[in-house]
């Protein structure tokens, strides 16, 4: 691969630093070496807790409220009482819809409400959850594993200028120069930030049709929250064997299939 071409790397400095999410790191090794594969049942897992805690602070802040709403005028609580019901069940629903489509491997829903829609948003709560019971990394691993699938099912293709690969500052050096001699084989462009929202001044100003992203668990579930919803993209997380920002490792096979996959 080192051998072959390679593609150029285009460093881009903005204002928010990445690698922010891992600031309380006490520079002790990581847990299984920076190593946070996980099942995509623990996602699912961790969802729906997420949406059962949800609708029981929901249904708990009702019934709290419902006496003063009774005097502001009897059907007020009636109504939302009625709302949240089926709010919720709509809620359940589109959770059991999108454990099929996984699970089946087809896509059962659109995008805009599947992987570039309200899924953006529970992994983000569901992060936010299993981050209180010290289980953020490999919960966010999982639902990027389910994202990855959800994507993956659409059978996207782009023309070499119309992909991108972003990746993050703390590759080692081997593990870079395999992430170019891919990007070279197939005439994709190599984005590598030293800060934040790297992802959104590049889609701005290059206009791809997807993207293959490169980061962390923490930084990539923040990155796919920010961009997923307004165009296509791939997240491949890392091994962090040196603790975080430093020496990480990606799976260059994985790399390279949805490269191929976009662009062939």
């Amino acid at each position: 691969m080192a051998d072959g071409p390679r593609a150029q790397l285009i460093h881009i400095d903005v204002d928010r630093r990445l690698g922010h999410e891992w600031d309380e790191w006490d520079g002790r090794p990581l847990p299984n070496q920076g190593n946070y594969d996980s099942s995509p049942a623990l996602f699912f897992a961790w969802s729906a807790i997420t949406l059962a805690v949800g609708l029981g602070v929901a249904t708990f802040g009702l019934f709290l409220l419902e006496p003063r709403l009774a005097n502001a005028h009897p059907s007020v609580p009636v109504v939302l009482w009625s709302c949240l019901v089926a709010g919720g069940s709509i809620l359940w629903l589109w959770w059991a819809v999108l454990f099929l489509s996984f699970e089946l491997r087809r896509p059962l829903l659109p995008e805009r409400l599947a992987e570039r829609g309200p899924f953006l948003r529970l992994m983000r709560l569901t992060s936010r959850l299993a981050n209180r019971f010290g289980r953020r990394d490999w919960v966010e691993n999982a639902s990027v594993k389910v994202y990855n699938s959800l994507a993956m099912m659409r059978g996207r293709k782009v023309g070499q200028g119309e992909l991108l690969v972003l990746i993050p500052r703390c590759l080692s050096k081997q593990t870079l120069d395999g992430v170019l001699g891919i990007a070279g084989q197939y005439g994709v462009p190599v984005f590598v930030a030293t800060r934040g929202q790297l992802a959104r001044r590049v889609i701005r100003e290059r206009q791809p049709r997807a993207v293959v992203a490169v980061a962390c668990e923490r930084d990539m579930v923040s990155g796919l929250h920010d961009v997923a919803g307004k165009i296509p993209v791939l997240g491949l997380t890392m091994t962090l064997p040196s603790g975080p920002c430093k020496d990480a490792s990606v799976n260059l096979g994985q790399l390279e299939e949805w490269v191929r996959a976009y662009v062939v």
